[in-house]
């Protein structure tokens, strides 16, 4: 990794902590590593998230761990919702560990040659909370046995 890649990386994230300084946003800094963690609260869970930006890989990673975790005997169906969810997504999709029940928003951004600006990141930002927001508890009413796949795939097709 060359030092342009790391000044050029170190300029994002000082990007990204003006705009959530700007919006008084309460966030952790951890500038060692380039990443910011912060959460926002949703219609109902509180969502928790972890943005890094990676001067090796020229991306921005943004991660949201659901709070829960899939009881066994519902992950295959929870599989199934998050391959209906993540079909028609634009921007991000959902990671699935079928072994521990764990689901992550991710969306990750290519920065290679270009100028972040405050309103990028804040669309990003915005993006995956909505994101995150309108299927975190479907996935955990799925778990609960609250809902079931049919339901959630009747819902996707509205």
């Amino acid at each position: 990794m060359g030092q342009e890649n790391l000044e050029q990386a170190k300029k994002i994230y000082d990007t990204m902590v003006s705009a959530l300084h700007a919006r008084d946003w309460s966030f952790e800094e951890d500038e060692d590593n380039l990443a910011i963690i912060s959460g926002y609260q949703g219609e109902d869970i509180p969502i928790r998230f972890y943005i890094v930006v990676d001067p090796k890989k020229e991306v921005i990673r943004f991660m949201s761990p659901m709070p829960f975790k899939v009881v066994e005997d519902k992950r295959v169906d929870v599989a199934l919702a998050v391959c209906v969810a993540n079909y028609g997504m634009v921007n991000g999709s959902f990671d699935y560990d079928l072994n521990t029940g764990s689901i992550f928003f991710r969306l990750t951004t290519s920065y290679c040659g270009c100028e972040i600006g405050e309103g990028f990141f804040m669309d990003m930002i915005s993006t995956a909370v909505l994101t995150t927001d309108r299927y975190n508890d479907k996935f955990m009413m799925m778990s609960k046995d609250m809902m079931s796949l049919s339901e959630f795939i009747a819902q996707e097709d509205n």
